[in-house]
């Protein structure tokens, strides 16, 4: 088989399965909401770990 039709016959068949691919792909909005549902669980999380009434935390007693 040439270089040229078996680059042709490649080709042809990526081309195929991407279509394929955006088919079946499901259609979510998923990385938006995730961004959102992470940057409010650091902002929690930041909540949680400053301290109330701005006394310093000491770890050792």
């Amino acid at each position: 088989m040439h270089a040229d039709i078996h680059l042709q016959l490649h080709q042809l068949h990526a081309a195929e399965l991407h279509r394929e691919a955006a088919a079946t792909a499901p259609r979510t909005h998923g990385p938006a909401l995730r961004i959102q549902l992470g940057w409010r669980l650091v902002e929690l999380g930041l909540r949680l770990a400053t301290p109330a009434h701005g006394r310093p935390v000491t770890l050792a007693a």
